[in-house]
């Protein structure tokens, strides 16, 4: 059974951690905005419908890096490197992960946490067997145990087992563990490849 203490321990800790981001990275954040307004006038932030805690949604947001209607073009939500509805600032955003960065409002506004499973769309959400639907009893987070085991690199199924096994076991120990990882993980690339990072053999 969980303790009750330790989940108002760790929202405690996501609203300190996540609100000093934020301040942190308003800077960056203001930059990434103009340069993002400067090549083409579209929207900055690019709000997509993902599932949370529970099964429930919730608008997920991030600095754009896509061309205006992106989703609705080319390979729809599979990114492969070198796509080009990527623009040339985005392409800088990605590398960096600055893009994901608006999601620490997510995170004070109690959608996501600092870790935990990333955030799926609906219709992946859907082919999740009774064992994987144990991926949504926590909130998904900025970065996660799949994150630091090879992100979008691995099939659909590992990393699904990945993030049950860290709903399972998850601990101040383990949760300190992936923090200490996720700088190089970062480094890793964040492209999805032909299958779009769902591919399940």
């Amino acid at each position: 059974m969980t303790d009750p203490s330790d989940g108002i321990a760790r929202r405690a800790t996501d609203l300190a951690v996540a609100g000093a981001g934020l301040v942190v990275a308003s800077p960056v954040l203001a930059l990434a905005a103009i340069a993002i307004k400067l090549e083409d006038r579209g929207p900055v932030l690019f709000r997509q419908t993902r599932v949370g805690k529970d099964g429930v949604d919730f608008g997920l947001f991030k600095l754009r890096t896509m061309v205006v209607g992106a989703e609705s073009k080319g390979a729809g939500y599979a990114v492969n490197r070198g796509d080009p509805r990527i623009t040339r600032v985005g392409r800088i955003l990605r590398r960096t992960s600055i893009d994901e960065l608006p999601q620490l409002w997510n995170v004070v506004r109690g959608e996501m946490s600092l870790i935990g499973p990333r955030p799926t769309l609906r219709y992946q959400v859907d082919r999740y067997d009774e064992h994987q639907h144990h991926r949504l009893d926590i909130r998904p987070g900025l970065t996660g145990w799949a994150q630091v085991h090879g992100r979008t690199a691995l099939p659909w199924a590992e990393r699904i087992e990945l993030d049950v096994w860290y709903v399972e076991h998850r601990s101040l120990r383990l949760d300190l563990t992936i923090l200490a990882r996720t700088p190089r993980a970062l480094l890793g690339g964040i492209y999805k490849g032909a299958t779009g990072g769902w591919k399940e053999s």
